[in-house]
């Protein structure tokens, strides 16, 4: 009887070792947002971030990157080839700025500066069909996801220096088809543009397949009839995705044990690994890259990721602090504030309508400090300042754009600030109170602000002000 039992614990640990190798799952990840060259993208870098969240909760192998220049991408992706070679389903995800040059589809590293159809094939973008053929051409099932649709912004350049003028460049992505037991899923069709979403949120394509892609039991052309419909949804039918199946079977990416006795075909149906359990290596990970985040996505993504998360407690507590915290203070700042400010939009021309000197800029980069958003007091917006206007508004519920208007410009100067000198302030003036026409009164220092979140000791007349930049700066 022993030796019976014995024979049984042998055979049942081989069949786990068969189902594990029968079943390897790898996905490449990545997210380009902080271009340098082209306008920037807040928002992939955080879609990718979620996404490989919610594939490794079901068993994958994620080699995951944001804002990789063209030598960290290629490294990622020799990394993915060589794992995805004759595993059961590889998975690509992209976000980020995409183009398409006569008829084939690049992606764009950060560090990509185009000038003419010439620097795109020669190896300044990367060749979408080439690297999905050279990295997944191996695997059974092959599942590809571009968010990528966006404006092409280098159309003007290319074709501008384009020797025949004739050069084909679009708009969004063109039309991809698919290869045996491929589905390739685009944010929108073929010369359409996508929505990025809000600054500091998931762009409704990335929210949608995170909704539904790893829904138990849920087979993956089935889902992605639903992030179809909520995308359309959630855009008033501005944006539809679209997308080329050839797949051969069912597959899920998070099957019951229905559908596993259902679906037999071993080379199609993907069957998952157990959700990942609260205390997992993954889990740890994901919780130290967002414990101290003060953006209230990055938390739900957690949530979503690992819904009986031993952290879920304090990730929820979080997000009732953040959420609790700025909309008392947003109500106590704003008051007295033209209701306007929260509606009328700001861009270059609004600002340059104010008529800004290098002294009143000067004067608004003190300010942003003083309110708890550092930047450096040079008379110059550059990038890093508009960054941290773009802060500013979002604490204070303004539409974000990172440029000023008259009315937004006039809230700034009712807020009473502390400022001190600084080291990137060459003025090395006595610390000094900037302040509309209210009467002076006693200042303290400006609250210190660690990692994601002390609000610090606040001061009279600007503690809202320095709580938010504390509260939203990570």
């Amino acid at each position: 009887m022993r030796y019976l039992t014995l024979l049984l614990s042998l055979v049942c640990m081989a069949a786990t070792v068969d189902a594990a190798n029968a079943d390897r799952r790898v996905a490449f990840v990545v997210g380009n947002g902080a271009y340098k060259n082209v306008a920037q993208l807040p928002n992939p870098p955080i879609d990718a971030k979620a996404m490989a969240a919610t594939l490794r909760n079901v068993g994958f192998e994620v080699i995951e990157g944001s804002n990789l220049t063209r030598d960290q991408m290629t490294e990622k992706l020799l990394d993915f080839g060589r794992k995805a070679q004759g595993t059961d389903v590889a998975v690509f995800y992209y976000a980020g700025h995409g183009i398409a040059v006569g008829g084939t589809n690049y992606l764009l590293p950060v560090d990509a500066d185009i000038k003419s159809e010439m620097d795109v094939k020669l190896g300044a973008a990367i060749n979408i069909d080439l690297t999905l053929d050279q990295t997944m051409g191996d695997a059974k099932v092959k599942l590809v996801f571009l968010d990528a649709c966006r404006d092409n912004p280098f159309a003007a350049k290319i074709k501008s220096n384009s020797a025949t003028r004739s050069v084909n460049v679009g708009s969004g992505l063109a039309e991809m088809k698919s290869g045996e037991g491929t589905l390739i899923a685009f944010a929108t069709g073929p010369g359409q543009t996508a929505l990025d979403g809000q600054e500091g949120n998931n762009s409704p394509f990335t929210r949608a397949l995170i909704d539904n892609i790893t829904k138990p039991g849920v087979e993956i052309q089935q889902a992605m009839t639903s992030v179809r419909a909520q995308v359309n949804e959630e855009t008033r039918k501005g944006q539809l995705p679209w997308g080329h199946t050839n797949l051969i079977g069912a597959v899920y990416l998070n099957p019951t044990a229905t559908t596993q006795v259902a679906n037999a075909a071993p080379t199609a149906t993907a069957a998952a690994a157990p959700a990942a359990s609260g205390g997992s290596e993954a889990e740890v990970e994901f919780w130290r890259s967002v414990k101290e985040s003060n953006k209230a996505e990055e938390l739900n993504a957690y949530v979503t990721a690992y819904p009986n998360g031993q952290f879920k407690a304090l990730a929820l507590a979080r997000l009732a602090a953040l959420q609790n915290g700025p909309s008392t203070a947003t109500r106590n700042l704003n008051a007295g504030v033209d209701p306007a400010t929260f509606t009328d939009n700001a861009s270059q021309l609004t600002e340059d309508q104010i008529g800004l000197d290098k002294g009143q800029r000067r004067d608004v980069q003190r300010r942003l400090s003083g309110l708890g958003f550092d930047t450096k007091v040079t008379g110059v917006f550059t990038d890093e300042t508009r960054t941290v206007i773009k802060r500013w508004q979002a604490a204070r519920g303004y539409p974000v754009s990172g440029y000023l208007n008259k009315l937004q410009h006039k809230a700034m100067l009712s807020e009473i600030v502390a400022t001190t000198p600084t080291a990137s302030d060459d003025s090395q003036k006595p610390a000094r109170r900037a302040t509309n026409s209210a009467p002076a009164q006693q200042s303290a220092p400006a609250p210190h602000r660690s990692g994601g979140g002390d609000a610090g000791a606040a001061f009279v007349g600007g503690v809202v002000g320095g709580m938010m930049g504390g509260m939203f700066r990570r």
